[in-house]
């Protein structure tokens, strides 16, 4: 445990080192305390970018190897046998089984910190508990009316759509086919029944044992927030914590070998122009439901608020949504972000809390990506699913997007958990969403960035929070606010 007591002591060090300034709301922390190297990164070669382990482009090159591979085999061989798919795809099998396996954990030790951080956000008084509680309410607010907009879209629209692919290039184990057999006869009623009651377990050990997500979440939010902040027990979650993020980055690393064996083996399998319409209607959908978040929905609520016009003030914070489209990693982008929201004249106060806090919670195009993509997963199969599916997808990508875990790819295992809670298998064109994931991340990131800086402007109209002594904004204050930027990894999801 030496070593786990380090990180966490090196930790709390940064976590003293980030926290606001003395004109602003101190009892609130601004972030998870891991300090951002800015310097550094922007001096990284291209080259250097490309070599970091599990780096986006090794994604990417993973990706195009494995779909040039494939389609060469296809084109060359009228059949490949079903016992060399099944040996080549061992490697990309056990890296998905690997992510299904901290789920659990992730997502129990994830939502306790959440809940614990957002708790003592909101105890503060005065001025101080007032910008915590809006500014954590209205991201609550938006990520849910993105989740819920994407869901009518899609159920709608979108779902109505998608076809069917054929059995056998989905590789479904004798398990899945079974749980798709059952849902193909299940009643409404007994849907929302289950619902309900899977919302409290009978045994929280069965729940663990037998993936109840929806039960684990649940449990999980309570203890974040009935456990004491600086007891034991707290201490043993971060602990474990550590673990799992130990664990994930590792996986994360594997990614590029994860992808490639996912891809490969599926093409051999997969027909590509039988699964050509539904992954248009996947990207088309997903870019859709971004564009009316961003563009109408937040726009309305920002004059509704503000009496400014929306559009022109994203263009003025036009450098911070192209760098985060460009870079995709809205923990990148922050210095940026905060550059230009300072520029358009939100208080020094409001900015350094607003910003990096919605740099951790808010992310509503990842939000609206959810459920495209499990309904994509699920209509791929012959699964249709119903309102009660819905209402679940809606509460678990609410949740999923508040309390992820700050590492990159993040998304990657949180479409496992949602999909698995409404009862859609992960086949093989779960290798179709990862072999896109990077593209539509980019777009993810920018309506996060962007949304950011709406929040902002509108959380200092709510609140009236002025600097005090006349503080305005600099570029060497700038400078000095992000050396105690925090750092998140990417939505992601």
């Amino acid at each position: 445990m030496g070593e786990i007591e380090q990180v966490r002591e090196k930790r709390k060090s940064q976590d003293d080192s980030t926290s606001l300034p003395s004109n602003g709301p101190t009892d609130i922390p601004a972030g998870p305390g891991m300090t951002v190297a800015y310097e550094e990164e922007e001096m990284k070669t291209f080259w250097q970018r490309v070599k970091e382990p599990g780096s986006v482009w090794q994604i990417i090159f993973a990706a195009l190897l494995a779909i040039a591979i494939g389609l060469l085999v296809t084109t060359q061989a009228e059949s490949v046998p079903p016992a060399a798919i099944a040996l080549v795809a061992i490697p990309g099998t056990l890296w998905l089984r690997a992510l299904r396996a901290v789920v659990l954990p992730m997502i129990v030790t994830a939502m306790i910190m959440a809940i614990q951080r957002l708790r003592a956000m909101t105890q503060g008084g005065g001025k101080a508990g007032k910008l915590a509680r809006w500014t954590i309410g209205y991201y609550i607010l938006t990520t849910i009316l993105a989740v819920t907009h994407s869901c009518l879209l899609v159920g709608l629209v979108w779902s109505k759509l998608m076809k069917p692919v054929s059995s056998d290039q989905l590789a479904v184990d004798a398990d899945d086919e079974e749980t798709i057999e059952e849902r193909k006869d299940i009643a409404i009623h007994e849907v929302v029944v289950d619902m309900f009651n899977s919302l409290v377990p009978q045994n929280i050990v069965n729940a663990l044992a037998t993936d109840s997500l929806l039960a684990v979440l649940v449990t999980a939010v309570v203890l974040g927030y009935v456990i004491k902040p600086r007891g034991a027990l707290m201490r043993a979650v971060e602990e474990v914590e550590v673990i799992i993020m130990r664990v994930i980055t590792i996986l994360i690393y594997m990614a590029p070998v994860g992808v490639f064996f996912l891809i490969m083996p599926n093409l051999w399998r997969l027909d590509i122009a039988e699964i050509g319409m539904n992954l248009g209607i996947l990207i088309g959908g997903t870019l859709c439901g971004m564009f009316i978040h961003l563009f109408i929905l937040i726009p309305i609520i920002f004059f509704c608020f503000t009496r400014q016009n929306p559009y022109t003030m994203w263009l003025k914070c036009s450098p911070a949504w192209v760098t985060a489209w460009g870079t995709a990693s809205s923990a990148a982008t922050l210095p940026v972000t905060i550059r230009c929201v300072l520029k358009l004249g939100v208080p020094v106060t409001v900015t350094k809390f607003a910003v990096p806090l919605g740099c951790l919670i808010n992310m509503d195009g990842t939000a609206i990506y959810f459920p495209i993509v499990v309904v994509f997963l699920a209509a791929t199969q012959g699964i249709t699913l119903n309102a009660a599916d819905y209402i679940v997808v809606v509460l678990l990508s609410t949740l999923a997007s508040i309390g992820t875990t700050p590492i990159p790819s993040s998304s990657l295992v949180l479409t496992v958990m949602i999909a698995s809670s409404v009862g859609v298998p992960i086949t093989g064109m779960y290798a179709v969403v990862v072999a896109i994931d990077w593209f539509l991340d980019r777009f993810r990131t920018a309506v996060n960035v962007s949304c950011d800086t709406f929040a902002a402007v509108i959380v200092t109209k709510i609140t009236g929070i002025r600097d005090e002594d006349g503080e305005t904004y600099t570029e060497e204050l700038n400078s000095d606010s992000l050396r105690e930027m925090p750092k998140r990894g990417e939505e992601k999801v």
